[in-house]
């Protein structure tokens, strides 16, 4: 082990330089590149039935985080999706059905009636009922209720 002077600490290293496995980064900035044909591909296989987005990543060494952001691109329509893969994932099937025609109402056999409601007493009476007559079951129907 070495021991930092400035720091007055001890780094768990070998003192024999060798820093471990090295690895070459694509590109001048490190960044993968990859053509929009490519993320669209991975976008679609992300959406196969059964597929996890987790292993999608790890096969094309991707961030899962790059691929959600793909498939909103690809929702929007800013990334271009194979001819296959141009139908989104259902989530759930959506099924409009005409409601069924009403039936139409019978005729009905009994003459139209007139209702009236005085506090709780009803007072029904054929359509054709004289006035008066009406009038003197409203009365009543009032001295009833008090």
């Amino acid at each position: 082990m070495t021991r930092d002077v400035h720091r007055g600490a001890h780094f768990d290293v070998s003192n024999g330089g060798f820093a471990g496995q090295l690895e070459e980064l694509a590109g001048p900035t490190g960044r993968m590149q990859r053509s929009d044909e490519l993320k669209g591909r991975i976008v679609a296989e992300s959406w196969e039935p059964g597929a996890r987005v987790a292993d999608v990543a790890r096969r094309h060494d991707a961030a899962r985080w790059q691929i959600y952001k793909w498939r909103q691109l690809a929702k929007r329509g800013d990334l271009p999706l194979p001819a296959a893969a141009r139908r989104m994932p259902d989530f759930a099937t959506v099924v409009v059905e005409e409601p069924p025609a009403p039936e139409p109402a019978a005729p009905s056999t009994a003459p139209p009636v007139i209702e009236l409601v005085v506090g709780d007493v009803v007072i029904r009476a054929p359509e054709g009922a004289a006035a008066e007559h009406l009038a003197r079951a409203i009365r009543a129907a009032r001295l009833a209720a008090q």
